[in-house]
């Protein structure tokens, strides 16, 4: 005699599945979500939009391009070391992410406030004249 499963027997497996794939990206430290699909040589800026001090969000090329000091340019991913969210502010020296106050310092990209224990990772980036290309 043969048993088939129950309806529930397969929601349940089903739901499971769909749980374990769903989270599988989620936070995880080898995924590549902070790569970007934009090529090299793309203009992301003008020198003047970034403020010194400051910084601003590309969120189309997960890129974060900052000023600390006049003339001085940085760039780091936008995901979040933490648990993978994107980062949605730049503001009083740091890269700030909205999930869980993770921040981050402009200058390095170091953590200047957890629960992320990692930097951003640094972007490569050429300014030319005034502007700023993806390197």
């Amino acid at each position: 005699m043969t048993h088939s499963p129950t309806r529930r027997t397969i929601l349940l497996t089903t739901g499971a599945a769909t749980l374990t794939v769903g989270c599988g990206e989620y936070g995880n430290e080898n995924s590549d979500s902070g790569s970007s699909s934009v090529e090299a040589g793309t203009e992301l800026a003008k020198t003047a939009d970034i403020p010194v001090g400051g910084g601003k969000i590309f969120k189309d090329e997960k890129v974060v391009v900052t000023q600390p000091k006049e003339g001085e340019f940085k760039a780091f991913s936008d995901i979040c070391t933490h648990q993978g969210c994107q980062v949605t502010s730049v503001s009083g020296g740091t890269i700030n992410c909205p999930c869980h106050g993770s921040k981050f310092h402009i200058t390095d990209g170091s953590v200047a406030n957890p629960p992320a224990n990692k930097p951003l990772p640094e972007k490569q980036i050429k300014v030319s004249g005034d502007s700023i290309q993806l390197a």
